[in-house]
Order: C-alpha cells, then sequence, then structure tokens
C-alpha cells in the first residue's frame, strides 16, 4: 500500500505542475486567475487522471494527448467540488486542509471558477494538441458532456440534495451514485481507448461501473469513519443530513463486503491485458484500501 500510495502522491506532483500551466493567464481579471489557481493548488488525489493515464498505457497512447484528456477531467471535477462546497450546496468551509474556494475569496468568485474549468475543459479537449482526428475530439466532447450533465454528475448531484431525509430504494440509491460519481469514472476508463481509436469499449465500460461504486461505497465509508485531518475536511456529514448510501441501505459490514466483490470484478476484466495492467490493478486495490 506505501508504495502505491507514494506513486500516486508522486503523480500527483507531477501532474499538478503542468496542470497549472494549462491556466489561461487572464489579463482581464486577476483576481479570477488567482482563484483559479488556488482551487487547484489544495491538490488532490488526482485518481481520475491517473485512471485515464495509466489505461491509456496499456493502449499506447501519446503521453501528451492523455495528459491532456486527464486535465479535462480533473477540471470537470475541480469545477464540481467547487460548486459543491458553496452555501447553496454541500456548505463546506475546509476542503483538503485548505479554505473552500468560496471562503478563501467569496461564494461569487467561486461560481465563476467552477464555469471557467467546466469550459477550459471543453477548449482543451477542442484543441488538435489533443488530437489531430477531429472525430476523436468531437467523441471525447461528447462523451466528457454526457458524464458531467443532467445524464450524468449534475443529475447526479441534484438527485443527492433531493434525497436529504428521504428512503430510498436500492435502485434509486444506485442510480443517484452511478450519475453522481460513475460517469466521470467511466470517462476516464474509456477516454484512452478513445485515443487510442479503438471501439471495443465493453470491457472497460464494465470496469469503471465497478470502479465508481466501489469508490463511492469507500467515500460513504470514509464520511462515517474517516480522520478529518487525513481527510482534510469535516465527516458524518450525509449521516446528519440523513442521507441515504449504501451504507445506510445494507450495513457497513455487508456494503464493505459488495465493494470487495466490485473490485475483484474488476481486476478480472485487465487479467487479458496482463503485466501492461499492474499499475492500474494497483490503483483498484488503493480505491478501497485507502484512508485518505
Amino acid at each position: 500500500m506505501l508504495k502505491i500510495e507514494r506513486f500516486i502522491t508522486e503523480f500527483a506532483k507531477e501532474f499538478d505542475e503542468s496542470f497549472i500551466n494549462l491556466l489561461p493567464s487572464n489579463k482581464y481579471s486577476l483576481k479570477l486567475y488567482k482563484a483559479m489557481k488556488y482551487s487547484i493548488s489544495v491538490g488532490g488525489k488526482r485518481l481520475r487522471p491517473l485512471f485515464l493515464m495509466e489505461i491509456s498505457k496499456i493502449f499506447g497512447v501519446n503521453k501528451k494527448m492523455a495528459f491532456r484528456a486527464a486535465a479535462a477531467i480533473e477540471l470537470i471535477h475541480c469545477y464540481s467540488l467547487v460548486h459543491d462546497d458553496l452555501p447553496a450546496m454541500d456548505d463546506d468551509d475546509m476542503r483538503r486542509g485548505h479554505k473552500t474556494c468560496h471562503k478563501q475569496f467569496d461564494d461569487a468568485t467561486a461560481i465563476l471558477v467552477g464555469d471557467a474549468f467546466q469550459s477550459l475543459a471543453f477548449e482543451i479537449l477542442s484543441d488538435k494538441k489533443t488530437h489531430p482526428n477531429p472525430e476523436v475530439r468531437c467523441i471525447l466532447i461528447n462523451e466528457l458532456s454526457r458524464a458531467s450533465g443532467a445524464m450524468g454528475m449534475v443529475g447526479g448531484q441534484m438527485l443527492d440534495l433531493d434525497a436529504e431525509k428521504k428512503k430510498l430504494s436500492l435502485e434509486e440509491i444506485l442510480l443517484l451514485q452511478k450519475l453522481k460519481t460513475g460517469e466521470l469514472f467511466r470517462f476516464s476508463c474509456i477516454a484512452g481507448l478513445i485515443l487510442s481509436e479503438k471501439k471495443e469499449f465493453k470491457k472497460f465500460i464494465n470496469f469503471a461501473k465497478n470502479l465508481g461504486l466501489a469508490f463511492q461505497i469507500k467515500d460513504d465509508l470514509l464520511d462515517i469513519e474517516g480522520d478529518e485531518k487525513k481527510m482534510g475536511k469535516k465527516t458524518k456529514k450525509d449521516y446528519s443530513r440523513g442521507k441515504e448510501t449504501l451504507i445506510s441501505f445494507f450495513g457497513k459490514d455487508k456494503a464493505k463486503k459488495k465493494s470487495e466483490e466490485l473490485i475483484q470484478n474488476s481486476k478480472k476484466l485487465l487479467e487479458p491485458f496482463g503485466p501492461r495492467a499492474k499499475r492500474v490493478i494497483d490503483l483498484t486495490n488503493f480505491v478501497i484500501s485507502r484512508n485518505w
């Protein structure tokens, strides 16, 4: 575990150095640029771009092209966090041990930072530097748009906000978590195949489905059991708001067992790729063994 944690930390540091350089030096508003840079600089595991980069390696994708797609997915993720932290959403003061964007600056600036991150993600994907084939760029844009919009992350966030103090069925919980978390992981797991111009997505769509749900179960467990100092944010938020999760539905032990089954199923899907998939397998194990 320590080895993969070091690898993740080193990747995040290297990724962030190039990631920040993608921000436009905004000659119109220095405040907006500072707020965007601040929101990225507070760090993160960068798991979505890491999965994208490592799966891309399996298919021999050019590293620079993979990085640009990875930056796009992380921009969408960062935009979602900045908006989630706002008083109208989850109302958080801390993120990764630092003040949230709206606390460091103000609510209006945080809204604009999220908007700017979202548009920059698609600007990057549409650029020829991401891939010389315009059809590939269009597929990437289409997939990320769907994953992050009303049929994906945004739709899941709406269901999440509506779910407080409500009793949900298992199907409703699974749909909420699929949209809110799973769809961005789906993009991370198929973008490498899109960049390599391969059409066989089914294996990695199934991989992403298992991975995203296992990730969310672990997140929900950490919300109950996690160390606030390690996580850099408040815990027990979902519990205090009466939100239904697979933990509240199944109980902790059964939910943990379910996450382990999902990870085992994910790893089986990688077996045909042999040693090339070792790093992705290590990352897959990390998803449910992490404590941050």
